[in-house]
């Protein structure tokens, strides 16, 4: 998480366009009861800005776990490619629920890179999800649009 100060109306702005969930694995903020971080697309140690069209938000663990990265190794072709930018992709261009929709799979090498990446199936949100689907509070039925 990035120590330089994001003012209110910012943060406001960025989760109403990022529908108070997180841009890569979709937690809502309101499932969590906690709030969202901003994350830093390029992050500010590789020169990323602090301005609307660099920021989206994120839940901690995947903005912990893509830490100042921007890119990744795709599991099936061997090749670094770019992490899923919330901002400019389409969600499900790059992602798919299992049946279930309990786990995430990556559609494209964007999509298995990211997913690897920032541990989207990690065992702590997959039971989280299992509640959830149960609950009928996901998945989410509408995938987010890039909206920068």
């Amino acid at each position: 998480m990035s120590g330089t100060y994001i003012p209110k109306a910012l943060r406001l702005r960025i989760a109403e366009e990022a529908r108070h969930r997180c841009g890569y694995c979709l937690t809502q903020e309101v499932l969590v009861g906690a709030p969202m971080e901003i994350d830093h697309l390029v992050p500010e140690a590789l020169g990323g800005q602090t301005e609307a069209e660099n920021l989206w938000l994120a839940c901690s663990l995947c903005n912990d776990h893509k830490g100042d990265r921007v890119a990744a190794l795709d599991p099936e072709t061997g090749q670094v490619v770019r992490l899923f930018n919330p901002r400019a992709q389409i969600w499900g261009e790059h992602f798919a629920w299992t049946q279930n929709g309990e786990r995430l799979v990556g559609l494209t090498a964007v999509g298995r890179a990211t997913v690897l990446a920032l541990n989207l199936n990690r065992p702590s949100l997959v039971r989280s999800r299992k509640l959830w689907v149960l609950a009928g509070w996901h998945p989410p039925a509408d995938a987010p649009e890039p909206s920068g």
